[in-house]
């Protein structure tokens, strides 16, 4: 698949805590670190997206007496689910992955800042009307294909590509450059999701 002026890789939430260790690991979250690496090289433009809530966010279930993570909530725009604390700001699991070498990212996205709106979307947050801003760069920047990878690929890899699609870019997912939270038959339902929604599926292989 050959790589053109128009594209950008988008490198969803390759943060430390949701690599093994983390508050919120995604499994063999960290086993995807050297491909995107070598994946970035291949690309110009490569934008980073790092969840980043403050303490006490709602979408933790420690903001909620009595509430267990992966329990769902009310929000205030409809069904949640709650979460351990993870990505607090400043601390070591909101941080990029270490050994995570993109120098020539042009922008870190930051997400689910707002503390009663959670984001999985690098687009929108969960209310669906809250924009990050992605969109309107990448439209001044003149991009019209996302590549995207990263964690995880049920959640914010998916909710990004699909977000992506209704703002009139085209999307690709690298699957083997993602990591899931699901078991394989939740991961395979997903795959036939994307396609029939129109995201492309692809791999390394095809890009190095």
């Amino acid at each position: 698949m050959k790589i053109l002026e128009g594209d950008i890789l988008l490198v969803v939430d390759l943060q430390n805590d949701f690599c093994p260790g983390g508050r919120l690991a995604v499994p063999h979250g960290d086993a995807i670190v050297e491909p995107v690496n070598c994946l970035a090289r291949e690309f110009a433009h490569v934008v980073l997206t790092q969840d980043w809530h403050p303490p006490g966010h709602s979408s933790f279930a420690s903001a909620h007496e009595g509430r267990k993570p992966f329990e769902t909530f009310e929000a205030r725009f409809g069904i949640e689910t709650l979460w351990p604390d993870h990505c607090v700001q400043g601390t070591e699991g909101a941080k990029l992955h270490p050994d995570l070498r993109i120098p020539h990212a042009e922008l870190i996205l930051r997400k689910g800042f707002h503390i009663d709106i959670d984001s999985y979307s690098a687009f929108l947050e969960n209310d669906r009307r809250t924009p990050t801003g992605l969109g309107g760069y990448l439209r001044e920047r003149g991009f019209d294909r996302l590549f995207l990878v990263g964690l995880a690929l049920d959640y914010c890899v998916r909710y990004s590509a699909e977000d992506a699609l209704r703002q009139g870019f085209s999307a690709v997912i690298i699957e083997d450059a993602c990591r899931a939270m699901g078991d394989q038959d939740s991961i395979d339902t997903l795959r036939r999701h994307l396609v029939e929604s129109g995201i492309f599926l692809s791999q390394t292989s095809a890009i190095l």
